[in-house]
């Protein structure tokens, strides 16, 4: 299990830093210094949706589609499988489950927001309806504070650990 905990989070964590550093900011760039919605945590209305679709450049919008939502694919399924391999190496039961388990449904919400981003990609601007971007933003949310929740419980964990063999 630590094993591929560890190959899930190295995993994980390349193709976060590819995004990071190479991918969202050139997608940015290419929508006049606008981040893309995967890195909006507290969500984005449907003007927000709009101004960014309508200032991403069509270069950008092809690297979205086919590069960073490519990349997308690989990066939820590495993170959730090492917060869940994690998790579960840290936490006692049923607090590994509880916690697991929001580790898959934000996973969930990754996958769902990249589909329905996919879909606000091929839309047109003018096209681009209320209900789409507000279960996007909403999954964006619940993305972002289900990862969140799971690194708070993973350092809780780590340290709680680590107090134990120090106090030994």
């Amino acid at each position: 299990m630590r094993r591929v905990f560890w190959f899930s989070l190295t995993g994980a964590l390349g193709i976060y830093l590819v995004m990071v550093f190479w991918a969202i900011p050139y997608i940015a760039q290419e929508a006049g210094g606008q981040v893309p919605f995967d890195m909006r945590p507290m969500g984005y209305g449907l003007e927000e949706a709009r101004r960014f679709l309508g200032d991403l450049s069509p270069a950008g919008r092809d690297f979205y589609l086919h590069t960073q939502l490519r990349l997308d694919i690989f990066y939820p399924a590495a993170l959730g499988l090492a917060l869940i391999l994690g998790l579960q190496m840290l936490l006692p039961r049923p607090w590994a489950t509880v916690f697991g388990v929001v580790a898959l449904m934000a996973t969930a919400a990754d996958y769902f927001e990249n589909f329905l981003v996919a879909g606000m990609l091929h839309t047109p601007v003018a096209e681009l309806d209320a209900a789409t971007v507000q279960v996007a933003s909403f999954l964006t949310l619940c993305k972002s504070m289900g990862h969140t929740v799971c690194f708070v419980a993973l350092l809780v964990g780590s340290v709680h650990r680590l107090g134990r063999k120090l106090l030994r």
